[in-house]
Formats: structure tokens, C-alpha cells, sequence
């Protein structure tokens, strides 16, 4: 801050007592700056904004946040596919897991009883553990937060490997026990040791939302390892548990239904009105106490095509539905909300592709993938994906079955459908070609097992040679060893399919 012509007078006089001035103002006016998001004043009055942590926000708001997202999806088309776009993209046929011990033998042989053991790994006997990962990715999203237990099973009970996963939904964890335990200290069901590590989960033994359970004393509690549990859920604070994803939109999902209820209502109402009868003069003008019909009896609720009679009714005015603009503005912006509020992209949430071209729905396509690769990579694999594969191999070597209890192990997410095949095809030749990716990954990044893809093919190439086939890079053209087309195409392998000769 310059000095000003009454600063510089007083400097020729007292400069000492100039320069403090100057300092002076310089300190207020720094005092006097901040953020304007932080000031308070008519604009903002209303605002709260306590600084509570994040596990006293979940305590008061967690369960009802979590039962009002069940009713919006259940009940909510928008709230429905939104929950079902963000699964089936974070999972979709399901995150396989590929033994990478470096020992071919040994990795073989735990994916082989991997395989074996996804199809009896659900306690409930009725998923295989990619349609888990399903149930529990939709928990997660919908509720908010979702519970895998390990079920340890004997040996008599025939399976692969003598361990289950049960999937508990967030309900089970007793949300009532918060407050100091010994030396550590339990946050809504969880308990923590003195360090800040997790100890266990208190859990009740039916849901308590069950009636079946609160009858047997399901509504009691106790504790489970933490070891046993597997918690998925989103953390975007420090926080122990986890809030349903829509929860930003929570009001505008139900604010969208009352729109549309209120506009349907609206138009049933005109539709039933047909004509209004109204008097003579003025003073017999006006709806009398009880609408009557026209054989006098009294009109309870309205019905399509009724006719009102008012009070000495001689004249006869018809009901025109007035025209109201606006509503799929209103939707249209109410979907774009809602849309952000989930991370889905709006034509993915609403298929209406009316609006986009192949550039923009492939820009906001790249966007939303990067989002579901980050949480398929730091939030689901690390959460149930990793524990899951630990349980498996220390059950595994426990029976037996493995020499090691612990297999390092690769995770391949599904892969994305192209918007252009073709050009994602060409990008990852260029990719292996210029050795930034290799064959392995490219084959990953599709999905599958690199390894079976790879053992497929050459014995897909042992039987064509077998058979005296050659596969041009034509795949019209497939011809016999030793035949003239076989060899112009040794020769030259980019000429053109000649054409028959005619006899």
C-alpha cells in the first residue's frame, strides 16, 4: 500500500511516526480480507454450517439418509437407474482375479480352484462370487455402506475350499454402541483400540428391521472381529461409515416426484371439470355450498365429463385446460441435477442422446470412466476384492490345498465397450507396437485371462495346421496349404483377393 499526500506531509516532519501509520493501515486492511464464501450478512443468514466431524453428521442423519435412498429407488425410475448405471459399470460381468506368484504351475493351479470355489462361495447358495461383487457394489451405492463377513466351513461340508462370504446389509451394524470401551472406543457399532485400528464390528443376529428377528432377540449385539468383516463403503472424509451416494439429491428426487404429481393431478382436475352453469344476475353467481349433478344429487369427488350447477344456474360456460409451458425445461434441468449429484452422466441416466454427437458423449464418456477406474482401483478392490482373495488362499492352505497362504494375485476390471472399436483397436496395436503396453494387458484391459486367452489361440493355431489351414489377414479368405492363392499370398500379403477364374 502506496502512502498517501497526508502520510507524505507528516513525513517531512516525523518520518518515524509516517512509516507507523502507513504499517498500521496496512494491518487493518489485511485484517479486513477473507474469503467471501465465509461472510456473514443478510445473504447468508440461514446458513448452517456446523463444524461437527464427519461420524456426529452420519450418527444423526446416517440411518434416515440410508431408508429414504431405499424408498427413492424402489420407488423413483431416475433414483433406480442411476443406482443400476454406476454397478453396472463398476462391475459389470465382474473384477477377475488372476494368481501372479511368478510360479506358472503354482498360479495355474490356484486359478483353477478359484474357479472351482467361486461357484460355492455364497452363503446364501445362490450367487457365485462375481454376482456378489453385484449385491454388493448395489449396497454400497444405494445404502451407502455393505458388510462381507468370512464364514470358515468344515471340511465334511464338500466345498472347493472350506470358506463362504455372507453379505450383511448395513442395518446389521448396531449403531447404538458409540462411547468408550476399555482403552479404545466404539463409533456407531465399530470398535477401535487405543491406536485408532479396528478391533470389531458389533453386530446384531437378525436384521432389526425384521419382525421374525426382533422376536428372537435380534436386536442384541455382539462383537465380531475384525478380521471376519470386509466394510465397503466410500470414505470422503475421515469417517467410519458411509452415506448413500445420491444423498446431494436426495430432496431433488423428491421435489421431481411431487413436480410431476402435482402437474398430473393438475390436468386430472381440468379434465374432470367439463362446463360451470352460473345465474342470471349477479348476486345468484358462484359455487353454492354442495355441487350438485343434474339429477340433484350431491357431487362428492370429481369425475371426467361432471358438469357444475351453480346457484339458479342459467347460463353455461365450458372449462379450458390452460396451457402451462415449461415442464420439460424443468425436468430436463431437474435430471441434469440429479445426474451430477450420482456422477452419472445425464444420457446415461435418461438415454436421451438427443443432444450429443460422437465427440461430446465420447468426452463426457472418458470423464465418467476415470471416475469408475478410480473406484473400482482404490475404493472396491482394496475394500472387498483384496480381502476376499486373502480369505480364499489362507482357506486354501489351511485344507491343504496350496503350499503358501499367501498367492500374490492381479485384479482385471471389466472392460469398457468402444464408442469407435476400431479406433480403440488401432490405439492399443499402437500401444503394444511401440512397447508403452504389452499383449498381457491388452488382453486384461478386455476382460478376460491373458493366459487362457493366449493358451487358446495356440491351440486354436495347432489345430488349423493340423488341418492344412491358412488364415489370410482377410478373414474371408481361408484356403489350403500349398494351393496358387496360398502362395501369391506368401508372396505378396497385402494383394487383393484375385477373382476367380472363369472356365
Amino acid at each position: 500500500m502506496s502512502a498517501n499526500w497526508f502520510d507524505r506531509a507528516i513525513a517531512s516532519v516525523a518520518p518515524r511516526a509516517a512509516a507507523r501509520r502507513v504499517l498500521a493501515r496496512q494491518a487493518f486492511e489485511t485484517l479486513t480480507r477473507g474469503y467471501d464464501g465465509a461472510a456473514k450478512g443478510r445473504r447468508t443468514d440461514g446458513w448452517r454450517a456446523p463444524g461437527s466431524s464427519a461420524d456426529t453428521e452420519i450418527g444423526v442423519a446416517g440411518a434416515l439418509l440410508r431408508d429414504r435412498m431405499r424408498d427413492l429407488v424402489r420407488n423413483n425410475p431416475h433414483a433406480a437407474k442411476a443406482v443400476a448405471v454406476l454397478v453396472n459399470n463398476i462391475i459389470g460381468a465382474g473384477i477377475m482375479p488372476r494368481a501372479a506368484s511368478g510360479d506358472d504351475k503354482l498360479d495355474r493351479k490356484v486359478d483353477a480352484l478359484f474357479e472351482l470355489w467361486t461357484a460355492e462361495c455364497d452363503a446364501d447358495g445362490q450367487l457365485d462370487f462375481y454376482g456378489l461383487q453385484t449385491l454388493i457394489c448395489r449396497e454400497m451405492v444405494e445404502a451407502g455402506e455393505v458388510l462381507v463377513r468370512r464364514r470358515l466351513r468344515r471340511a465334511s461340508d464338500g466345498l472347493p475350499v472350506p470358506l463362504q462370504l455372507q453379505v450383511l446389509e448395513a442395518d446389521f451394524l448396531d449403531a447404538t454402541k458409540s462411547g468408550a470401551i476399555g482403552a479404545g472406543r466404539l463409533v456407531q457399532g465399530i470398535e477401535f483400540d487405543p491406536v485408532g485400528k479396528r478391533r470389531a464390528y458389533w453386530l446384531h443376529a437378525e436384521h432389526p428391521g425384521d419382525a421374525y428377528g426382533a422376536l428372537q432377540n435380534g436386536l442384541q449385539s455382539r462383537p465380531v472381529p475384525a478380521t471376519e468383516i470386509a466394510h465397503v463403503y466410500e470414505k470422503q472424509r475421515t469417517q467410519a461409515r458411509g452415506v448413500p451416494w445420491g444423498a446431494p439429491v436426495i430432496r431433488s428426487l423428491r421435489d421431481l416426484d411431487d413436480y410431476e404429481v402435482a402437474e398430473l393431478v393438475r390436468k386430472k382436475t381440468e379434465a374432470c371439470v367439463t362446463a360451470i352453469v352460473f345465474g342470471d344476475d349477479e348476486a345468484q353467481q358462484g359455487i353454492a355450498p354442495s355441487v350438485v349433478d343434474a339429477d340433484g344429487n350431491r357431487v362428492e369427488q370429481f369425475e371426467p365429463g361432471l358438469i357444475a350447477y351453480a346457484r339458479g344456474g342459467k347460463d353455461i360456460r365450458l372449462n379450458q385446460s390452460a396451457a402451462t409451458g415449461g415442464y420439460g425445461e424443468y425436468k430436463r434441468a431437474s435430471l441434469h441435477t440429479i445426474s451430477a449429484g450420482f456422477r452419472v452422466p445425464y444420457e446415461l441416466l435418461t438415454g436421451d442422446l438427443s443432444q450429443v454427437n460422437y465427440s461430446s458423449i465420447r468426452a463426457g464418456l472418458v470423464e465418467f470412466r476415470r471416475m469408475i477406474d478410480a473406484v473400482q482401483w482404490q475404493l472396491f478392490i482394496p475394500m472387498f476384492c483384496a480381502p476376499s482373495w486373502r480369505w480364499f488362499t489362507e482357506a486354501a492352505w489351511a485344507a491343504g490345498q496350496i503350499p503358501s497362504p499367501d498367492v500374490p494375485v492381479e485384479w482385471s476390471p471389466p472392460k469398457f465397450d468402444a464408442v469407435d472399436p476400431y479406433k480403440d483397436a488401432m490405439a492399443d496395436l499402437l500401444a503394444i507396437r511401440t512397447g508403452t503396453m504389452t499383449l498381457a494387458q491388452a488382453i486384461a484391459r478386455q476382460g478376460h485371462n491373458p493366459d487362457a486367452v493366449l493358451a487358446e489361440i495356440a491351440a486354436t493355431n495347432a489345430k488349423l495346421d493340423g488341418l492344412g489351414l491358412v488364415l489370410d489377414s482377410d478373414p474371408r479368405r481361408v484356403t489350403k496349404t500349398g494351393s496358387a492363392q496360398a502362395g501369391d499370398l506368401a508372396k505378396d500379403p497385402a494383394a487383393p483377393a484375385s477373382e476367380p477364374e472363369k472356365e
